[in-house]
């Protein structure tokens, strides 16, 4: 097993298909070797050190890839950025890694006066993706080279691609996700169809030649919208990135007959740590399913092992997470406990071995003393045959502490009743877990990557109340 640039140097030298976009780009590989030389050669004209962060710019292009293999081959570590980034994230993101140099297609741009300080953390780092934290602070996640490409021989045990696969990815490859899906298709000489923008009709075009779809939840929903012809090519969905109500997964089913992949996982563990495949559905839905290789996770309730059937914060340990934070070995050491990875997530074991989330320990709702999960209203809620979509979440109130809002999406040409709605619920759920306020939305409000995003409903509401 190779590096990622090693593993991505052999995709590109053994030719094959083209990387294309669904907006009409294509590039060949032998035009991306050469990209990736122009890069590397670059880079070291202006005297790169070892290890030294370098900003990518990426849109989803073909480019992007070369420009990755690039850096990559310079010895440096690439830092992905979105080209539609603000100002003020780029200036932030500079300051954070010290980076001189940012690069987008084979332009290369001066961002800074001198080398950042040389870091040990970066010896055999491939990346640095920032993630937003519970502040929306962004984190650095240090990515090793060996470890993501480890990572992607167990997916590829696992998935089973070949190169016979036309692999459509609207994820954006600033992130952990569209990063291992394009990175896996290529490796295994796949034929690899990006997304600049989602869109519902860019993803109509791109399922047009698709044998296998990686996105979000929030971007299925879209898809199950199309006509069932649309995708009748389709044989894998791979999905995660947020929970995949059960609504949501039987509506899939029921738009394509292809195998879904319900992958969990974070950018600090290395993803896809847990998999709901098909021999687990469909009474699989809505757990996380069980450990991939090498995943070892355990359960913990108050600083001690959770009973059976106890909720408990879930702890991941594996061999391939990430290298460290970026310049904050304090969070590093507050986010482990004896070499698992503290995800904040709560969840409990079932008798198969499975796991269920039950919710974001951060997420957690206090209404009037009572604690509650958001994610049992919204799965509730995705079982209503008039509405396609919730999110719920806490939204600060004098007298209770926090009150429900749930953002819901109806399904097409349904009316939503909130009295009804009210009742249905009570039906099903002890009265203080009913939402307070309903917000009716044309889509789930989202965060930067696209997901489903709890903090964007209460800012949904303060917008609402403003208005008001």
């Amino acid at each position: 097993m190779g590096s990622l640039a090693e593993l991505l140097l052999r995709a590109f030298e053994a030719g094959g298909r083209p990387i294309e976009s669904v907006d009409g780009q294509c590039e060949r590989p032998e035009d991306l070797l050469a990209l990736a030389e122009t890069v590397r050669r670059k880079l070291l004209d202006r005297e790169i050190t070892a290890n030294e962060p370098v900003h990518v710019r990426i849109g989803n292009r073909p480019s992007d890839l070369g420009a990755l293999l690039g850096i990559w081959r310079a010895s440096a570590v690439a830092v992905p950025l979105h080209v539609a980034a603000a100002l003020s994230t780029v200036e932030r993101l500079q300051r954070a890694t010290g980076a001189r140099y940012s690069i987008d297609g084979d332009r290369i741009d001066a961002i800074g006066p001198s080398p950042p300080q040389h870091r040990p953390l970066l010896r055999s780092a491939a990346l640095v993706i920032f993630t937003s934290g519970s502040t929306g602070e962004p984190k650095g996640v240090v990515i090793g080279h060996q470890r993501l490409a480890g990572k992607l021989m167990v997916l590829d045990r696992l998935l089973c691609i070949d190169s016979s696969e036309v692999v459509l990815c609207p994820l954006q490859l600033t992130f952990i996700f569209g990063l291992w899906v394009a990175l896996l298709t290529l490796i295994k000489g796949a034929r690899l169809i990006l997304m600049p923008k989602f869109s519902r009709d860019a993803m109509e075009r791109g399922l047009a030649d698709a044998t296998a779809a990686a996105g979000v939840p929030t971007m299925f929903r879209e898809l199950v919208k199309l006509s069932t012809e649309s995708a009748s090519g389709l044989r894998l969905i791979l999905t995660g990135g947020e929970v995949l109500a059960p609504a949501l997964a039987h509506e899939m089913q029921r738009f394509s007959p292809a195998a879904i992949y319900d992958l969990y996982g974070l950018t600090e563990t290395g993803s896809c740590d847990f998999c709901v495949g098909p021999a687990d559905q469909p009474q699989g839905f809505g757990s996380i399913g069980r450990p991939t290789a090498e995943v070892v996770f355990r359960l913990v309730k108050d600083g001690r092992p959770a009973e059976a059937g106890e909720t408990g914060e879930l702890q991941i340990r594996t061999p391939f997470g990430m290298l460290g934070y970026l310049d904050n070995p304090e969070l590093m050491a507050a986010s482990f406990d004896g070499g698992y990875f503290k995800t904040g997530d709560l969840a409990r074991a079932s008798a198969d071995g499975g796991v269920a989330l039950v919710g974001r320990a951060k997420d957690i709702i206090s209404r009037g003393g009572n604690k509650i999960a958001p994610l049992e209203i919204d799965n509730l809620l995705t079982g209503h045959p008039d509405i396609a979509a919730a999110l719920c979440a806490g939204v600060p109130n004098e007298r209770l502490g926090e009150v429900i809002h749930a953002a819901i999406v109806p399904r097409q040409n349904a009316r939503i009743d909130e009295g009804a709605l009210r009742e249905w619920l009570l039906g099903r759920i002890e009265r203080f877990k009913v939402p307070d306020v309903f917000h009716l939305c044309d889509a789930l409000p989202s965060g930067p990557t696209g997901k489903a995003d709890r903090r964007a409903v209460a800012r949904l509401a303060a917008e609402r109340s403003k208005r008001r």
